[in-house]
């Protein structure tokens, strides 16, 4: 039997996204070429693999008898596909990273630039995302997280800065009116603008001073998602509350007074973020050269 590797590829997205709309999202394809793809699979082995209904679709017992072992073979095949990049003199193809979206602002940009000039093959595809995400799963070569978030069966390695810090600010306006903050507790009674993450948690905010670390539950009269944490940035700005971010991130408004920092004694310090990925034999030759490139440009 011939192998129908179109077909083979579009029935694990369906699988693994758990519909079509969704596979084609991730892949890039139309719903209906996928669709197409998987039909002309079935045929072709005669047997049905996925179950469909108007709401939902599923794999079949013998479709999920033979899912982990196509997924295997898939991934020995592109390990093997791969290997002729270890001929080449420049590493060249698709590279796609999963990050936050503080990864992508304060990491990143020191990074890919002289990445991209230094191998112009290599074209980088990021996706920016703040939940727990299965690199795998979601067709990513490799992904930026916290120590606390990483996935316990991937290795990983230390990218971008060596140590972070929170940072704590408000406008002048606004602590002139409110009174500036002398104590963590005492921001349980101002105006916070708290981050919310994808899964609807607020974010915590945590202080550390003398071995004393004390978390808040902030609240306040706006709350955004994380990836969209610009706007209480701007709002801060605009004499909205008290936001508490990256130290960076905050940093340039700082500077030109738009801010004022507040409880600096109780910044906490943390270490930077790692880059991590599954631990193949045969990694693809663009991931190898930026971990290569990464770890020779950290700050």
């Amino acid at each position: 039997m011939t192998v129908d590797l179109a077909g083979v590829r579009a029935f694990i997205a369906v699988a693994q996204a758990g519909g079509f709309r969704d596979a084609a999202r991730a892949t890039g394809i139309s719903a209906s070429s996928l669709s197409d793809s998987v039909k002309r699979l079935e045929a072709r082995m005669g047997a049905r693999l996925l179950n469909r209904t108007t709401r939902s679709v599923a794999t079949t017992e013998v479709g999920s008898r033979i899912l982990d072992r196509l997924m295997s073979v898939m991934e020995d095949l592109e390990a093997t596909l791969d290997l002729v990049n270890d001929y080449r003199t420049t590493p060249r193809g698709k590279l796609t990273l999963n990050v936050p979206i503080n990864a992508a602002r304060l990491v990143l940009p020191r990074i890919l630039p002289q990445f991209l000039s230094a191998y112009p093959d290599v074209q980088v595809d990021v996706v920016v995302d703040d939940s727990f995400v299965d690199i795998v799963t979601a067709g990513c070569d490799a992904g930026i997280r916290y120590d606390e978030r990483l996935e316990k069966d991937m290795v990983a390695v230390p990218i971008g800065p060596r140590r972070q810090r929170f940072a704590t600010a408000a406008s002048p306006a606004y602590l002139n009116q409110r009174g500036r903050p002398e104590h963590p507790r005492d921001l349980l009674n101002h105006a916070c603008l708290p981050g919310k993450f994808a899964s609807g948690t607020l974010a915590t905010w945590e202080f550390e001073r003398a071995g004393e670390v004390v978390r808040i539950e902030p609240s306040g009269a706006l709350t955004v998602h994380v990836t969209a944490i610009d706007l209480a940035v701007s709002t801060a700005i605009a004499d909205g509350g008290i936001v508490h971010l990256f130290e960076d991130w905050l940093q340039p408004a700082i500077d030109n007074g738009q801010l004022e920092p507040v409880l600096q004694p109780w910044w906490q310090s943390f270490t930077g973020p790692f880059l991590y990925y599954p631990g193949k034999d045969h990694l693809p030759a663009p991931l190898r050269a930026f971990i290569d490139f990464a770890q020779r440009n950290r700050w």
